[in-house]
């Protein structure tokens, strides 16, 4: 049994099966790419003092289990902003692309009327088993991760409260950092908060956008998700996202909607 989502070959990350998502056995859940590529980003030069206030990712292609490469650069250097970019490829082909702003971060004396920060939804005090979408295997991204509901679940239909925490490290023999923990587990949100039965439609993320106000502390990561789908075949998954202390940012999904 692997005990990362990737291991390292060389110049290469090669996905284990702990990143598979539940539609395609061959496929990856898009959590794990994602924070992959902030992992990238991370590791850019001249961050110190950083953080990543906005990531889009594009999701062009499903990512396949397979060996991936994966590259970086800073687009616009800054004092004070900075734009970032990284990509992700299978054999020369670029299947997912991210793009986002790093933002200098300094002590400031805000009045405490002006923040407040909303306390974060109740953590279940005891774990309990979840229902995940039908699938073949045993081994992925719903073993990989320990997932307890507040609300809804991922066989119900409407708005889901989740907290999520990851099994393994990102790469293995690495400690993952608070901007991975918080992008493996952005992208549940219309996974766990379907507002149509899973069965007679499809709903399917081509991109997920994150917007951080803080990092988080703490393995935990709780996402408060609704799915918004219209009569016209898009829809909008909408989550907040907070930690143990409170809200931490806010992720977006644009939804491709259809019927079976």
């Amino acid at each position: 049994m692997p005990d990362a989502f990737y291991e390292p070959d060389g110049e290469l990350l090669v996905a284990t099966e702990l990143t598979r998502g539940p539609w395609d056995p061959g496929a990856q859940h898009a959590g794990p790419p994602a924070a992959l590529l902030g992992r990238a980003i991370e590791r850019l030069p001249d961050g110190e003092g950083f953080q990543v206030g906005r990531i889009t990712f594009e999701i062009l292609r499903p990512v396949p289990i397979a060996p991936l490469r994966i590259s970086a650069e800073v687009l616009r250097p800054g004092r004070r902003v900075q734009m970032v970019a990284a990509e992700l490829s299978v054999d020369g082909e670029v299947l997912m692309r991210a793009r986002g702003w790093r933002l200098r971060t300094a002590p400031l004396a805000i009045p405490p009327d002006v923040v407040s920060t909303p306390p974060p939804p109740p953590f279940p005090a005891q774990e309990e088993g979840f229902v995940f979408f039908p699938t073949e295997h045993e081994l992925g991204y719903h073993s990989a991760m320990e997932v307890r509901f507040e609300s809804g679940g991922f066989m119900e239909i409407g708005p889901a409260t989740a907290w999520l925490r990851m099994r393994h490290p990102l790469v293995a023999g690495e400690e993952p950092t608070p901007l991975q923990r918080t992008l493996i587990a952005a992208d549940v949100g219309n996974g766990i908060s379907a507002s149509l039965d899973f069965r007679k439609f499809v709903f399917v993320n081509v991109d997920l956008t994150v917007h951080l106000e803080r990092m988080p502390v703490g393995e935990w990561v709780c996402v408060d998700a609704t799915t918004l789908p219209q009569p016209n075949g898009i829809g909008i998954a909408e989550s907040v996202l907070s930690d143990s202390e409170g809200r931490i940012g806010r992720a977006l999904q644009t939804l491709l909607i259809s019927e079976r």
